[in-house]
């Protein structure tokens, strides 16, 4: 018997991109998936763009009331997942047809229960922009609160040992604060293949300045993760120093 793998998928405003997307998912050589996408009040045309893929009674659609967030649209697809596996993909970017078996099969030899692989990083037009992103081959709690090295696109970890998580709501660094709440039951380890393709978009939060960088940590370990002030500043530095570290060490023209 085949696992499951619940693939968790918040959309906004992806009306360019989420066809593709939605087919990498269809592509996968592993069949045994549901894709569960949640629409934070597009205003797009997202939505006309999702329905012919509905089609496929392994994809599943909601909409949300209001405009509320990526976590409160993660939260509520994971709300909905039924399958043993839980794995991310934006709406904007893309998997390998090979990412799902090859991950699966990683984590059950080796075995884990939390992992991520490598991932190469495209523009808005497909185009690849030379650049292969890799991480440590183990993470541990500590090595998590270092930095955020997982990229979200890649993660899967076995609900059957982690259990159900949800994250608190915050606007930036919400997959992040998921990795910190399973990293505390199990260690993620790194499949070193590329196995996705993330899109760097302009005007992206995750492309603005070091300030936005700042808020949004401090937020992450204050917040999200209930850390006094102090140490949430400690946590802040902390990470932006390994941040230097991941871009000269993990980042890599191919």
């Amino acid at each position: 018997m085949h696992d499951l793998v619940s693939i968790i998928m918040p959309s906004y405003n992806t009306a360019k991109y989420i066809s593709e997307t939605i087919e990498s998912v269809q592509k996968q050589t592993y069949p045994h998936w549901e894709l569960i996408i949640v629409d934070d009040c597009s205003t797009d045309s997202t939505g006309e763009v999702i329905e012919p893929f509905l089609k496929d009674t392994r994809i599943s659609y909601y909409k949300n009331n209001k405009n509320s967030g990526a976590a409160v649209s993660r939260n509520r697809a994971l709300q909905k997942a039924t399958g043993r596996w839980i794995a991310f993909l934006d709406s904007d970017d893309l998997w390998l047809p090979d990412k799902l078996k090859n991950q699966i099969d990683f984590m059950l030899k080796k075995p884990c229960s939390f992992s991520y692989t490598e991932y190469e990083e495209i523009d808005e037009a497909d185009r690849s922009l030379g650049v292969r992103v890799s991480g440590p081959q183990r993470i541990t709690k500590i090595g998590m609160y270092n930095y955020c090295w997982p990229g979200c696109l890649t993660v899967m970890y076995d609900r059957n040992v982690v259990g159900d998580i949800r994250i608190v709501d915050i606007k930036k660094n919400n997959d992040y604060a998921m990795w910190l709440k399973i990293c505390r039951k199990s260690d993620c380890y790194l499949y070193k293949k590329v196995m996705a393709k993330y899109r760097k978009r302009n005007g992206s939060i995750s492309n603005r300045g070091y300030g936005e960088l700042i808020k949004w940590h401090y937020r992450l370990f204050k917040e999200a993760d209930g850390k006094n002030g102090l140490v949430s500043f400690f946590l802040t530095v902390r990470n932006l120093l390994f941040g230097f570290c991941k871009k000269l060490k993990y980042k890599k023209k191919v």
